[in-house]
């Protein structure tokens, strides 16, 4: 005797859209959500700088698939199914007005992530899906093709299992049991620990775009660049820190950064550049004019980790300065000694190996009736939304697979 049609481990983000849509799609299911905290949808508040940013406008699946350092291949397919435009159109029906910003992530008009766990909340209450919190799950077990799931209250059973736990190590740990590969949990999306002092006191300064590259490596990205009280920021050390998580794991985040402040502008161009310059402003001082669209203050800093006297006038400057500055605005080096966590949206790469799992439902390919969503997947994207768009997409899969099958 089953107790619930279908239990999802995991009350987060996908774990509530997994539910609400099978519900949707076949009122009979008897779903039941579990949650360890006190709370569901924890991350959800916390996201956007409490804001929500529930997806990102990148309407074109092939096109978004390249913004996830792991999972770009596995969630094409996914995305034709249900991606970004879906989804703005899923909670726009449910009554949550949108909007895009500038840099195309979405959020709700409100800026209130409340908006959307009321959204879920509201939306799973109607549809008769029942929720226990401070109820943590200390075993899984499959048996005579049912799964046993044991509680800290009680051992419940069901047809259907959906772990969308996002990145618990217990949980990896209750997968492995049954079979399944965890590939290890790093870090993904840190920021840079350089014990700069005079960088440091530049903090709050952003350069746009630069190009980065870690010495020595295939590793490189561009955006722009936020200096910070202990190093380096922002969108371009994001995609860095994503793309090359594993490989900055086995270095133990220490390493060679290099910085083009030039959006990769070559050593030719920019000494023309300030040749030109040179000659057109000869009587100005070098740290006051700057043929470049940096802040005085970071200029000023440039000049200086070149070894030039900012108080010079361009006249002055020799043809060996002027290489010396050039070489330090195409290649800064930083020794780069640890990271740091980016606010409170911690995200790992690691989790069920990808090839585990069939794409097309979400269904696991070593045992029936056994789903996977969101975060313990092997899959991790950059800020911007699009973590939250693979909670999304393989939610709806799940959700489809099991409401079609009764």
């Amino acid at each position: 005797m089953i107790d619930y049609d279908v239990i999802i481990v995991g009350g987060g983000a996908s774990g509530f859209f997994t539910a609400i849509n099978m519900a949707e799609q076949n009122a009979a299911l008897k779903i039941l959500i579990l949650e360890k905290n006190k709370e569901v949808l924890s991350k959800v508040k916390i996201s956007g700088g409490g804001r929500c940013n529930v997806t990102h406008a990148c309407f074109v699946p092939g096109v978004l698939v390249k913004y996830y350092p792991r999972g770009e291949r596995e969630l094409r397919g996914p995305f034709h199914a249900f991606s970004t435009g879906d989804m703005m159109e899923w909670l726009e029906k449910k009554g949550v007005e949108l909007k895009i910003e500038g840099d195309g992530r979405v959020f709700p008009v409100s800026d209130n992530s409340q908006t959307i766990i009321n959204c879920f909340l509201r939306e799973a209450e109607n549809l008769g899906v029942e929720i226990k919190t401070s109820c943590g799950v200390k075993l899984i077990e499959k048996f005579d093709n049912q799964w046993i799931v044991q509680t800290s209250e009680k051992e419940l059973k069901t047809n259907n299992l959906v772990v969308a736990s996002g990145s618990s190590p217990q949980i990896w740990k209750m997968m492995k049991a049954v079979g399944h590969t965890i590939v290890p949990p790093v870090p993904s999306l840190f920021t840079f620990n350089i014990p700069d002092k005079k960088l440091h006191q530049l903090m709050g300064n952003s350069v746009s775009p630069v190009v980065l590259k870690i010495k020595n490596s295939k590793l490189t990205a561009e955006g722009a660049l936020l200096i910070t009280h202990w190093g380096l920021s922002g969108p371009a050390i994001l995609r860095l820190s994503a793309w090359g998580a594993r490989e900055l794991a086995t270095c133990d985040y220490r390493f060679t950064l290099q910085v083009n402040w030039l959006n990769g502008n070559h050593f030719d161009e920019v000494l023309t550049v300030l040749q030109t310059f040179k000659n057109q402003h000869p009587k100005k001082a070098i740290g006051t004019k700057s043929p470049f669209d940096f802040t005085q203050r970071v200029w000023k800093y440039l000049i200086e980790s070149a070894e030039i006297n900012p108080e010079k006038i361009w006249t002055e400057i020799a043809k060996k300065q002027l290489v010396n500055l050039t070489n330090q605005l195409i290649q800064t080096e930083y020794e780069v000694n640890g990271k740091s966590t980016f606010k409170d949206e911690f995200v790992t790469a690691g989790g069920i190996d990808l090839k585990e799992v069939n794409f097309k439902t979400m269904e696991s390919k070593l045992h029936n009736n056994l789903y996977f969503t969101g975060e313990i997947l092997n899959i991790d994207a950059i800020t911007g939304g699009f973590n939250f768009q693979n909670a999304w997409t393989t939610g709806y899969l799940a959700a489809q697979a099991i409401a079609e099958k009764r």
